[in-house]
């Protein structure tokens, strides 16, 4: 009997979020005045960090399963950003203080600076809606 490969990991969810995040980013640097689709596109920042916040938690409890708690720590540590990044951003859409998006996108480029695009992959319909989906979804904590 052969050994059964998982191909779908979290490890693998987690790089295709960051790619399309990174996309996102690029993306959003690149306009010139704030529209629907910078909106559309800031959701999907948000819906990115959350789907890469979940994976990580997935990951922890695999290894906390294996006694592995340097590791789950360490990798906690590493991994905190997501989970904070997503809530700003997503307080800042809610409360529609756009004025603080480029910063807040300037402030995640130095986790993406190990990504490499040299052709953006993410079409317009990745992201489209995503605002809308967001902004219907009932807020956190309430």
């Amino acid at each position: 009997m052969s050994r059964v490969i998982n191909t779908d990991s979290t490890g693998k969810a987690r790089n295709q979020h960051m790619r399309t995040a990174a996309e996102l980013l690029r993306r959003l640097s690149q306009k010139p005045a704030l529209d629907d689709d910078s909106k559309d596109m800031a959701a999907l920042l948000v819906y990115c960090f959350k789907e890469i916040e979940d994976g990580i938690e997935e990951s922890m409890v695999a290894w906390e399963k294996r006694n592995y708690w340097n590791k789950v720590e360490q990798f906690r540590q590493e991994w905190i950003w997501v989970g904070l990044a997503a809530a700003k951003l997503e307080a800042l859409i809610r409360s529609g203080d756009w004025d603080q998006l480029p910063a807040q996108l300037v402030s995640l480029f130095p986790r993406f600076a190990h990504i490499t695009i040299s052709k953006f992959t993410r079409g317009e319909d990745a992201w489209q809606g995503a605002y809308q989906r967001l902004m219907a979804q009932t807020p956190p904590g309430k």
